[in-house]
């Protein structure tokens, strides 16, 4: 299907979703009516008329669907769930639980140590979601801290973390997008960028100032906490999507905690294992040498990778569970079986937002609408960064992706500075990280919000809408901060560094001390 250019109409379909979504609080029809919109425009644009709305949805959804990296990450998220399924039969959460208790006392250390462990897994944010919400669940519901605070603390230890970290998928997503022209090399721009990254910065120190501060919340996300106080669950307000279909399990009394540990251990090393195995790490090079770690992350196909270590995963859980008969033949299938059903909610509303977004990038052009609007506008050379952070949010919120952003957006920026502002370029190039981040981390259409939410077990609307304050108030905070940035950038980068990042830090420790205190009557 060829993309057609249809101007201001192209930010309808997002719009009318993420709207949709916020105030129905039902997804999948908002994500659906979305689509529909998006595929009419398109649809009555090449004259395709009624008939082409469905047709056009159809091939979409199907294309996105089929395409290798989506169906492999369709595939992990089935295995993991049965993963998860037989854990929670063999017993191995249960007895997880039941020590992380005896040696994780208070709210605080469980959120502090939830925190820890999404900073430490940085390769890969689908990797991240997932594997931090297995693993801290049953540690986050025995202190009280609710399931839609625990898809926060997943979402912003995700993306956040893998946009500052060198060797990472994000990493090489953004290097491939770097100008070759420009005298120094992506992973040069990208280590020079982290520093005035601000949204990535400001989103940690947020996470680790929420879990050490235990009444630190506010808006619906201390109204989520202040429910399961009361009530003593820690369940989202309403029900996680396919939840139903593993709430039968029974759960074997005689699991032990490695019985949970030893399965996301193997599928922690066969992951990364296969991630160098897809980037070629082993292959010899022409001239005899091997590709660099770094560079095999970059190469690699994360979601083959991925679904290749979940399989490994099952696997060894098989040799684990079975002879020691804390499960039977016929009950590990089972629980495979369960374990599958239970992530098919989450399976339709990733598909349904991987078709949104091809909607606005492959065939309506909404990132080139923008990108055009951008380079139209006459901007103050100074507000540049800024303007930069405000208008990836709004194209990686509206598109649902960080990556697609950076490809539009990147080239585009660069390109500016060095016409009108070389001593801007890093810290645009920052803004256009940041921002991008910032969208993708708070976007319902998002793959890393939906996989946020799996991972915790929490419904993806209560996720959205409990931290889109959070996000919110973070990049208020760097909207600023990058104002400072470009003013003061002409005395150089050290000392844009050291005015901008304290400046940034500041403001939002302000926002968390007063925002608490200021809601609190609105709850």
């Amino acid at each position: 299907m060829e993309s057609v250019s249809v101007g201001i109409l192209s930010v309808l379909p997002p719009f009318i979703a993420i709207a949709l979504a916020l105030v129905t609080k039902e997804v999948i029809f908002s994500l659906v009516l979305g689509i529909l919109s998006g595929a009419a425009i398109y649809s009555f644009t090449i004259g395709g008329g009624i008939v082409g709305i469905f047709t056009t949805t159809v091939d979409l959804t199907i294309a996105k669907v089929a395409d290798g990296d989506n169906a492999a990450m369709i595939l992990f998220l089935a295995l993991l769930g049965a993963l998860v399924a037989l854990i929670t039969r063999a017993g191995g959460s249960k007895a997880y639980g039941a020590w992380a208790s005896r040696k994780i006392k208070t709210q605080r250390s469980a959120s502090l140590v939830t925190a820890l462990l999404g900073l430490l897994i940085f390769i890969d944010d689908y990797f991240n979601c997932l594997t931090v919400g297995t693993v801290m669940r049953p540690v986050t519901d025995r202190h009280g801290i609710s399931r839609e605070k625990l898809a926060y603390f997943i979402d912003a230890t995700a993306a956040p973390v893998c946009i500052i970290a060198p060797i990472s998928s994000w990493a090489a997503s953004v290097i491939s997008y770097y100008p070759t022209e420009t005298g120094i090399t992506g992973m040069q721009a990208f280590v020079s960028a982290i520093p005035m990254n601000l949204y990535a910065i400001l989103t940690l120190l947020m996470v680790v100032y929420l879990g050490a501060r235990v009444k630190g919340d506010f808006g619906p996300m201390r109204r989520a906490q202040l429910r399961v106080e009361q009530s003593g669950v820690a369940d989202s307000l309403h029900k996680p999507e396919g939840q139903d279909a593993a709430a039968d399990l029974k759960t074997a009394d005689s699991g032990r905690v490695f019985d949970l540990i030893i399965p996301v251990v193997f599928l922690v090393l066969f992951s990364v294992l296969a991630m160098l195995w897809y980037g070629g790490y082993w292959e010899p090079l022409e001239d005899g040498g091997r590709k660099t770690l770094f560079a095999a992350f970059g190469d690699t196909a994360a979601g083959y990778a991925l679904a290749l270590g979940a399989f490994g995963a099952l696997f060894v859980a098989f040799l684990q569970f079975v002879p020691r008969k804390l499960i039977s033949f016929k009950d590990f299938f089972e629980s495979v079986n369960q374990g599958i059903k239970s992530m098919v909610g989450a399976i339709v509303i990733l598909t349904l937002a991987w078709t949104i977004s091809g909607v606005c990038r492959d065939l309506l052009e909404t990132g080139r609408y923008v990108a055009g609007v951008v380079e139209a506008a006459s901007l103050p050379v100074a507000l540049i960064p800024a303007i930069m952070f405000a208008v990836a949010a709004a194209l990686s919120f509206a598109t649902g992706t960080a990556w697609g952003t950076f490809g539009i957006l990147i080239p585009i920026t660069i390109n500016i500075c060095d016409i009108v502002a070389p001593h801007l370029s890093i810290i645009a190039l920052s803004s256009v990280m940041a921002g991008s981040v910032f969208g993708d981390h708070c976007s319902p259409i998002s793959d890393t919000t939906i996989l946020s939410s799996t991972g915790a077990q929490c419904n993806h609307i209560d996720h959205v809408s409990t931290q889109i304050p959070y996000a919110l108030t973070v990049a208020a905070a760097c909207f600023v901060g990058y104002i400072v940035a470009g003013f003061v950038a002409p005395l150089g980068f050290a000392i844009s560094v050291l005015v901008t990042l304290p400046v940034s830090v500041v403001l939002l420790l302000i926002a968390l001390v007063l925002l608490p205190k200021v809601l609190k009557n609105h709850d």
